[in-house]
């Protein structure tokens, strides 16, 4: 064990356990760092970036500060996403001599929408073990506070910046039934969320997740149809790191329902909720008895928003 990795077993009892646990040569780390709030850091985390011989990472600069904050100091090898290739085999070289190196990006696990997956696709292909330690997500951390009822996610991460570009993709996602998460930097989330609100159902609840863990996070969910005027409302809600979460597709019978109550809010304005409900079963197929119901809970409530 280092000298931080002792100092660390003598304040948290815990640590002992963890560096004694088994931490391979010759081995990749891919290590989860905090997306903004540094305490969101792992113990195996900790430990393992102060055993590894370097730390790969994404920028040397935000790198070498959030390790002085723990107290670690390393050899910092720059692993962007200009440069993977070519640093992919002096890390394999290191790697092949026995030593151990952590994978880290700015914020979050590396290789998910940050740069990682050619170094570890190319240490991989050469043999070499990798172990990833789990950790911070700002896709998980948003879809966890977003009360969305979806055992499913759809990960999209950035969009396209051109529009055409953009909209093409949104076509293609429109029938996607998970949860889709999409990541977005503040000069670019007032046309995604136009797109979004042009591409897809105004019904759909969408969950804005902005500068998650940091000191201004703000989580606000609500339909498409109210969402570029909320995103409008205040120029603080474009500040920030973005997680866009977007309510998947209905099903089948969720939108023969949608349907249903379309033609029935058309007929209620001109007929009983009776002739309504005969004329609605006409057209959809569906049971005169039930849409009955439906028409009956449709008129309250219009007559309630009146009053």
């Amino acid at each position: 064990m280092t000298e931080t990795s002792n100092s660390l077993s003598t304040i948290l009892p815990i640590m002992h356990d963890v560096s004694n646990q088994t931490y391979p040569p010759a081995t990749l780390y891919v290590v989860a760092t905090p997306i903004g709030n540094a305490g969101d850091i792992s113990l195996r985390a900790l430990h393992t970036l102060s055993i590894v011989d370097a730390v790969a990472c994404e920028d040397t600069r935000n790198t070498g500060h959030l390790l002085t904050r723990y107290g670690l100091s390393k050899n910092l090898i720059a692993a962007h996403q200009h440069n993977e290739r070519e640093v992919a085999d002096k890390l394999i070289s290191r790697l092949q001599a026995g030593e151990r190196i952590a994978l880290v990006s700015d914020a979050g696990t590396p290789a998910v929408s940050d740069p990682g997956a050619r170094i570890v696709d190319a240490v991989r292909n050469a043999g070499l073990r990798v172990i990833p330690l789990p950790g911070a997500s700002a896709a998980v951390t948003a879809l966890s506070a977003s009360g969305l009822l979806n055992d499913q996610f759809y990960f999209v991460g950035f969009l396209p910046a051109k529009a055409k570009q953009r909209e093409s993709v949104l076509f293609s996602l429109q029938a996607v039934a998970a949860t889709m998460v999409f990541y977005e930097a503040p000069h670019r989330i007032t046309e995604t969320v136009a797109a979004l609100a042009a591409a897809f159902e105004p019904t759909r609840h969408i969950v804005f997740a902005r500068e998650l863990t940091k000191l201004f996070e703000e989580t606000h969910r609500c339909t498409l149809a109210e969402a570029v005027a909320w995103i409008n409302a205040d120029a603080n809600r474009q500040k920030g790191e973005f997680v866009v979460l977007l309510e998947g597709a209905p099903s089948a019978g969720d939108q023969d329902q949608i349907e249903a109550e379309r033609i029935l809010g058309i007929l209620l304005q001109e007929c009983s909720v009776k002739q309504a409900a005969a004329l609605a079963a006409q057209i959809t197929g569906q049971k005169k008895n039930s849409l009955y119901e439906r028409a009956l809970q449709m008129r309250d409530a219009s007559d309630q928003d009146e009053a």
